[in-house]
């Protein structure tokens, strides 16, 4: 919590407004009363990893047993298995080998279950031909929707387990829709669609009105019918409609579906799910005039050019040439293989989470995918269910349903599996929705009702979410104040939505979304701050993003090679030097706590370092061990000034307060060991570490000097009690 100004001393705040640091040694106190353990966890199962898709021409490297070595000795214990391929609109073939639908080689994919001789190493993304995405909160600027792209022989559709055939519910519960995102207000009309089969029989065109964003800032604003825009009976074909006798002024359009014609597709009646839900050839918008001409002022193409549209689901039909592969682009490449993922090494031998495609996937693919790493003997802690079903826009009902399908198939291969999900976006406040005719906007409340409703809440094991705590390019010195405020909120949030009291809550993908700002100092004392205090608010296990060497530019970040690894490569994804979140990592796994398969106590701790805006510059956090020492990590957020501070343990039920007493080792890693030169691709570090260690003898009267952007690691035994 930040303390206000008028709680500091006077003789701190006179110094902060001088611009110096504190003299005399301020205060850490850890509240050490053995009641009040915050958490009790065991590093190798709490402080892990991830491993995601990457370039296909850096598989072999990555993977390469002296490139693993030097991952591993970071010290991360259990990895998270990221699955990319939901984030691009792709159909995810874990197993290159499987059969397809239709005899003709097309249709849904099935991974073939039953192991053999050969190695899986690489897997792929297939990109869906019923696409209706320009773009969202995963796929970028890769790909683009058929609803726009102007040509009539492609269509979008939804995903057929949308429909009362999968879901066992009216269609109605599950609405589809597609959103046209035009880039200013415009005066709209009029509509046409080019319907394709199955089309929509009841359907209705509505208008935002509102101040937010209608699908970033779903809350604030409501979908409004436009006058004449609903259709009960419709015919398909190719469909003018007046929507009003005079244009309304809007963003955002929306095509909401009800009910469907459940007539069949292009790729014929053979199989169930090609005639269910709905498909869209075209969609043209604009305005009428009164000689009943229609003015589009949609932009129709093939590529990012295309206005913007977005849809509730698509359906995971495609065929073998939607596989592209490019070398050395991250959204067309590899999903590391299965069996070279467990038997590298990068998993230690230790459970790993692995997901399931679930968003663009069959839940027979998915009982395939679990079944075949079952028969390896692979061992698995948690599977996870899709990947950012939000960022996709999906609405909690459909993913809830989608869900339970997928928990029906999987649980047939093995009724012990521990699901979850959602694993929603790094996002610091609740994910909205669309309110639903109660009224409830809470994305996860709504799908825990869901859940609920259906009798089926136990088949949540665990809560699953990102953390990217910071927006843009630039990451200010100020925003690590921030954490671990950030982290301990929107977990809270969580709960405040409805999860079940004592679920775990697992962070399987995080890091500081800073650009440059994550392999400098700053990187370092983030990843401190935010891990542990993740494990304070009581999660269960935090994974860093990511444990592979990969180094390209972030996506919005043009001019940054550095972010989200731990080490800088070359032109051969070869490891170069170890980053600031290398070292931070090692303190975490290697110093603070004890690289031990053995129970951790941690403990809240809290100082009275602060600044005249009332930001704490110094966060603590306590642990004891279980070889019997005490070890408190400390980190100092003032960039300028080194900070001395003396430490109490304060144990109120006994009313006795004691330090620490004898040998104590001191761990400490700032800029003086580390010094990040940005130059592009060749950005490096000089220093480049490792931390500096001393030992010092202590006492209740000693005081520890935390450098200036520093995390340290104090570790020994406490004396006798004060008082």
């Amino acid at each position: 919590m930040r303390m206000p100004v008028r709680m500091l001393p006077v003789f701190i705040l006179t110094n902060i407004l001088l611009g110096n640091a504190p003299s005399v040694a301020q205060t850490v106190t850890v509240d050490a009363t053995p009641s009040h353990v915050a958490n009790r966890f065991i590093p190798q199962y709490a402080l892990g990893s991830t491993v995601d898709r990457v370039p296909s021409n850096a598989t072999d490297v990555f993977f390469r047993p002296d490139q693993i070595q030097k991952v591993l000795s970071a010290g991360w214990g259990t990895i998270s298995y990221r699955q990319n391929t939901d984030l691009f609109v792709q159909a995810w073939h874990w197993n290159p080998k499987g059969t397809w639908s239709d005899p003709a080689g097309k249709g849904y994919f099935t991974g073939d279950k039953t192991p053999t001789g050969e190695m899986i190493r690489h897997s792929y993304g297939y990109s869906l031909p019923h696409r209706g995405f320009t773009r969202n909160g995963g796929s970028e600027f890769d790909g683009y929707s058929r609803l726009d792209d102007g040509d009539v022989n492609t269509y979008w559709k939804s995903n057929p387990y949308l429909t009362s055939t999968f879901t066992g519910e009216e269609d109605s519960l599950h609405p589809q829709w597609v959103v046209v995102a035009l880039d200013k207000k415009e005066s709209i009309n009029g509509i046409r669609i080019q319907w394709a089969d199955p089309y929509a029989r009841d359907f209705r065109i509505q208008y935002w009105v509102g101040d937010g964003d209608a699908m970033d800032e779903q809350s604030k604003g409501e979908w409004k019918d436009f006058p004449s825009g609903t259709v009960t009976e419709g015919k398909g074909g190719d469909s003018t409609l007046p929507l009003s006798s005079s244009a309304t002024s809007t963003k955002f359009v929306r095509v909401l579906m009800t009910r469907s014609s459940n007539t069949c597709d292009t790729h014929g009646s053979s199989d169930r799910r090609n005639c269910v839900g709905y498909a869209i050839r075209e969609v043209y918008l604009g305005t009428i005039n009164e000689k009943h001409e229609f003015r589009d002022i949609l932009r129709h193409s093939p590529d990012q050019k295309q206005t913007l549209t977005l849809c509730s689901s698509v359906d995971p039909w495609h065929e073998p040439s939607d596989l592209y592969v490019a070398p050395d682009r991250m959204e067309s490449g590899d999903q590391p293989g299965f069996d070279l993922f467990f038997t590298s090494g990068i998993t230690r031998g230790l459970p790993a989470i692995v997901p399931v495609a679930l968003l663009y996937s069959t839940p027979d693919d998915a009982a395939a995918q679990m079944a075949y790493i079952k028969k390896r003997g692979y061992p698995v802690s948690y599977i996870e269910m899709g990947e950012e079903a939000d960022g996709q826009y999906m609405l909690p009902e459909d993913y809830g349903s989608l869900y339970l399908q997928f928990a029906s198939a999987l649980h047939q291969v093995d009724g012990g599996f521990k699901l979850g999900g959602p694993s929603f976006q790094g996002v610091t406040e609740d994910i909205k929705a669309w309110p639903d005719a109660q009224g409830r906007s809470s994305w996860l409340g709504r799908f825990l009702d869901y859940l609920r409703a259906h009798n089926r809440l136990q088949d949540l094991a665990f809560m699953s979410f990102e953390h990217y705590p910071y927006d843009g390019c630039e990451t200010p010195w100020k925003n690590l104040y921030q954490e671990p405020e950030l982290i301990t909120h929107i977990m809270k949030v969580w709960r405040d939505d409805g999860l079940p009291p004592g679920m775990p809550l697992l962070d399987t993908e995080t890091n500081a979304h800073g650009g440059e700002a994550s392999v400098d100092i700053f990187g370092a004392l983030w990843l401190a701050d935010s891990f542990a205090g993740f494990l304070a608010a009581g999660g269960q296990s935090t994974h860093y993003y990511h444990a592979l060497s990969y180094s390209p530019p972030h996506p919005i970040c043009r001019n940054s090679w550095g972010t989200y690894h731990l080490f800088m490569v070359d032109d051969h994804y070869q490891i170069v030097q170890p980053t600031s979140q290398f070292f931070a990592a090692q303190l975490l796994t290697q110093e603070w706590s004890q690289p031990k398969d053995a129970e951790h106590q941690l403990y809240r701790a809290a100082s009275d370092v602060g600044d005249a805006e009332g930001n704490v510059l110094v966060t603590a956090y306590a642990l004891h061990r279980p070889d019997g020492q005490w070890a408190l990590m400390l980190i100092n957020k003032d960039h300028d000034h080194p900070h001395p501070v003396r430490v109490v343990f304060h144990d109120s039920e006994a009313n006795r307060d004691v330090s620490f007493s004898g040998q104590v080792t001191m761990i400490t890693f700032g800029k003086e060991q580390y010094q990040w030169h940005p130059d592009r691709r060749k950005g490096h570090a000089d220093p480049d570490g490792p931390p500096r260690t001393s030992t010092l003898q202590a006492g209740q009267d000693t005081n520890y000097d935390l450098p200036a952007a520093s995390v340290t690691v104090l570790r020994g035994n406490l004396g006798p009690a004060v008082r």
